[in-house]
């Protein structure tokens, strides 16, 4: 399959645009038309923190029943939009402390649980980044210290079936899936300066779910686009990659790393987002 293949006008329709085999949707996840349901093979994404960083068009810093409300939506509409063997890969905090401990792990897994998702596997994504560390608690006392995991996961799961109905070609090696499928892998996080994102993550993340838990041309799709390492990785592997983006400005940062990463694309962009909701993505 050619990287750089090219749509027949590369017109963008709707605040779509396709290009080959990569499609960017200028849209919000919860209420964009734009994907038919149970289309998708895999999906792929970091979703919002709510830890207050700061996004531009979107708020990192609402309740926490706010935040888990918004997660419980978007959970069910990528269950809706996911193929029956379709799986999810879901990188968050094993927990948090801005505004008072919270076991985001636990709530998400549950309320993935409701919207329909299946449970299959944790992996433990070891960024070591125990340098950046600040919140210490009771400094050298009992009183009340704070135990931080230097940590995110990647909650694996699926929506009617783990194994897969139909034919495809696997592109993992041997010692990649030796390798992956021990459930802790162990490399650095993304610089903010190289994506232009304030929370991105390195390609290497989606890069390995998608050759371990997808075959060559399944189609990939992350609903908190950001700054489009997703799609950089569908454009590697041979994907059909999905990626949808609220924020206009990282829209823009999106197809400027495509054109970099596979040549001078004509993308293109337009359509008003049509409502807010967080959107941490990278």
């Amino acid at each position: 399959m050619s990287r750089k293949k090219r749509a027949t006008d590369g017109r963008s329709l709707g605040g779509v645009t396709r290009e080959g085999d990569l499609t960017l949707i200028r849209d919000d996840f919860l209420v964009t038309s734009a994907i038919p349901e149970r289309s998708v093979d895999l999906i792929v994404t970091s979703p919002p923190y709510n830890v207050s960083i700061e996004y531009g068009a979107v708020r990192d810093d609402i309740s926490y029943s706010e935040y888990l409300e918004f997660t419980r939506r978007w959970l069910g509409r990528a269950w809706a939009l996911s193929r029956d063997d379709g799986r999810l890969c879901l990188n968050i905090p094993l927990d948090k402390n801005l505004g008072g401990q919270q076991p985001v792990y636990a709530d998400i897994l549950g309320l993935a649980r409701e919207a329909g998702w299946r449970y299959h596997s944790t992996i433990i994504w070891n960024e070591q980044n125990i340098s950046r560390r600040t919140a210490w608690g009771s400094w050298r006392s009992a009183r009340a210290p704070y135990v931080i995991a230097p940590v995110e996961v990647i909650l694996v799961m699926f929506r009617e079936r783990w194994r897969k109905t139909h034919p495809g070609v696997s592109d993992i090696s041997r010692d990649e899936f030796i390798a992956w499928t021990n459930g802790v892998w162990t490399f650095g996080g993304e610089k903010r300066k190289k994506t232009r994102h304030p929370a991105p993550f390195p390609v290497e993340l989606p890069r390995r779910c998608i050759r371990l838990f997808s075959y060559v041309e399944d189609t990939v799709l992350d609903p908190f686009l950001g700054s489009g390492t997703t799609l950089l990785a569908c454009a590697e592997l041979g994907r059909k990659g999905i990626g949808v983006e609220i924020d206009p400005a990282y829209c823009a940062v999106a197809e400027e790393r495509i054109r970099e990463a596979l040549g001078d694309l004509p993308l293109q962009e337009e359509s008003p987002v049509r409502k807010k909701s967080p959107g941490r993505t990278r």
